[in-house]
């Protein structure tokens, strides 16, 4: 009996540890091996060269925008008659007189601005994807092995318990609530091993050429926020943010291209050749007369989508700046309880630990009321997990809402403003 009791308080008291807590300064920026990780996985996530790709498609569309919107045309007439044989040949070229082009290159600029802000949207979204990921996977890896753990502690009571009743020593209800405990260590293992399975595939869909046990860890310490900063700042250089104001952008120079196409745009030809045995030359000027359609109904259709434009991006930035300050508060609680844990709540758990434990071997408290705190004990020891996950995506949801992923983390998008073309 004695044996069996010094087996189980040495397990429990192996379960009370936790040695993850690190009083480390927290860091400014994130684990070079974790940003190595994501640097290497970000620009090959098939999303990211999905969102590249259009980048590079929309550079092209500007490009083309800003080349002149008329060709010349060159024309060839011959007449072979009876009395006489007439040749001439023709240029004539429209004359953009609007400048159309110019409205059409704003727009397709604005447009490649909103395509890049766009793009740095999706690389955002893919790394903080990817680091909820590494967290609920770190989180689940070691849910599992404390399940494990309780497994391995409950089976252990349950057969000291059986022992007392076969001794006389112990209840059948005593007996009955031990083996009720182990089952439901056991369902709880199940349920780790089905939560850490599906962490597992949420990586796995975003680095599927990686093994688990290459993805790196996560800090324990993390940076507290700083007492002030201005939400309205961070919001407005936010790629969401930018790119309803780039397609605002976008709205305004399509206004004024359909003004422009309102202007009718001259045709000036020049022709010479021979009619007979006389020289001939002409010029040419011919004007579209926008007198059955005015295409006054696609200015006011452009009007309108401006409009909604704007008030798109104002409810984006009404949205963005809800979450960035309720990013900062969320932070701030979790921030505080983590602190309060790393401090206080590990160093109590462990002294209760071995206060309950002692009590036991003394035989003061009943096997009942050990089982109790040893699974209060398992339990406290789960939510300080679950409460490190929520530090840990809080501190994600911070970055993300705040536009600091890339900083925190040391990284740069590989991408160059577009130059905006002389008219």
């Amino acid at each position: 009996m004695k044996h069996s009791n010094r087996m189980l308080a040495a397990l429990c008291g192996g379960l009370i540890m936790l040695p993850w807590i690190s009083l480390a300064a927290p860091p400014d920026k994130a684990d070079a091996a974790l940003s190595g990780f994501i640097r290497a996985v970000v620009d090959r996530n098939p999303r990211v060269e999905a969102a590249r790709a259009a980048l590079d498609a929309s550079d092209a569309r500007s490009d083309a925008a800003s080349r002149p919107l008329y060709n010349p045309t060159l024309s060839f007439d011959a007449e072979d008659t009876d009395v006489e044989r007439t040749q001439t040949i023709g240029l004539s070229q429209t004359i953009d007189w609007a400048d159309k082009r110019g409205a059409r290159s704003d727009a397709a600029a604005f447009q490649r601005e909103a395509t890049l802000a766009r793009y740095l949207s999706v690389r955002r979204d893919v790394i903080v994807k990817l680091l909820d990921g590494l967290a609920r996977y770190r989180t689940g890896a070691e849910r599992e092995r404390l399940a494990a753990e309780r497994v391995e502690a409950m089976n252990e009571f349950a057969e000291l318990a059986g022992r007392r009743f076969d001794a006389g020593d112990l209840s059948q209800v005593d007996l009955d609530l031990a083996r009720i405990a182990a089952s439901d260590a056991r369902i709880q293992k199940a349920s780790a091993a089905a939560a850490l399975a599906e962490a597992r595939q949420d990586v796995r869909s975003l680095v599927p050429n990686s093994p688990p046990d290459e993805w790196p860890g996560l800090d324990n310490t993390l940076p507290a926020l700083p007492a002030q900063f201005e939400p309205e700042m961070l919001v407005m250089a936010l790629p969401e943010v930018r790119a309803a104001q780039s397609q605002v952008d976008v709205a305004s120079a399509v206004v004024e291209l359909r003004q422009r196409e309102k202007r009718p745009d001259p045709t000036i030809g020049i022709a010479g050749g021979k009619e007979g045995e006389s020289n001939l030359i002409g010029i040419n000027v011919t004007v579209p007369l926008f007198v059955r359609n005015s295409f006054s109904a696609e200015v006011s259709a452009a009007v309108a989508d401006r409009r909604e434009a704007m008030q798109i991006a104002s409810d984006i930035r009404q949205r963005a700046y809800a979450r960035v300050v309720s990013a900062a508060e969320r932070y701030r609680a979790v921030y505080a309880a983590w602190q309060d844990w790393r401090a206080a709540g590990s160093e109590s758990l462990e002294r209760q630990g071995d206060l309950v434990r002692r009590l036991w071997q003394s035989g003061e408290i009943s096997t009942t009321d050990y089982l109790v705190q040893l699974r209060q004990t398992l339990d406290v020891r789960e939510n300080a997990l679950e409460l490190r996950q929520s530090f840990w995506r809080a501190w994600f949801e911070w970055v993300n809402a705040s536009g600091q992923v890339d900083n925190w983390l040391n990284l740069q998008a590989d991408v160059q403003p577009y130059k905006f073309p002389e008219n």
